[in-house]
């Protein structure tokens, strides 16, 4: 996962380059835009934009003028919560920008996806009060991850470069390179027949009322 080994290495471009940049990618990721023009309109760009100087405040002790931007941005892309001491890559595109949280120290690699709803969060603070300081809480994406509308990925987990997190998938292990995670599929039912449950580790038989 290239992500954990360029950490420290400076990703320094000029202003406009990282706004054009920006644009280019919501015109060539989302089908129902036409131009750049178009794609100023795109919700999760104010959270990107304003977490940017936010991150770069948090790093330097700054921590409450840096959630302040950090809350501006989340208002300004209707539901978009990117922590100011989260890392994030080039190029990161989040589609409808509708309940986004991105944790704290979660690292996010170049041209990585992200559906609404997506969670990058920790496994709860019950468990997090018992990890040693300094140690991570958040997950590692690695270049070029999908995640689908709904998922969560949660831990210090990381996920490799190329990775496709399937819509409501739930991920707390680390997943290799190239994988393919997918939630367990719907069932369907015909109508009017009896659908079958598990109890107990059998099936059983339960009338569907009312369909």
């Amino acid at each position: 996962m290239s992500i954990a080994f360029r950490a420290g290495r400076p990703r320094r471009a000029g202003l406009l380059h990282r706004l054009r940049e920006d644009l280019t990618v919501v015109a060539d990721r989302d089908p129902a835009v036409r131009t750049r023009a178009e794609a100023l309109l795109a919700p999760f760009l104010p959270a990107l934009w304003l977490h940017r100087p936010a991150s770069r405040l948090h790093a330097r002790g700054h921590r409450v003028t840096a959630r302040v931007l950090s809350l501006a941005g989340r208002f300004l892309s209707g539901g978009v919560d990117i922590h100011p001491g989260a890392r994030v890559g080039r190029r990161l595109f989040i589609d409808h920008a509708a309940a986004v949280v991105i944790g704290e120290d979660a690292v996010i690699g170049d041209d990585v996806t992200l559906y609404h709803q997506v969670t990058l969060g920790a496994v709860g603070w019950w468990r997090d009060r018992r990890r040693l300081p300094g140690e991570r809480r958040h997950p590692t994406l690695g270049d070029r991850v999908v995640v689908g509308a709904g998922a969560s990925v949660l831990g210090p987990v990381r996920i490799g470069d190329d990775s496709l997190i399937g819509a409501h998938a739930l991920v707390t292990t680390d997943v290799p390179a190239g994988s393919r995670v997918g939630a367990p599929p719907s069932e369907i039912h015909p109508k009017g027949r009896p659908a079958l449950t598990r109890a107990g580790g059998t099936e059983t038989k339960r009338k569907r009322s009312g369909l």
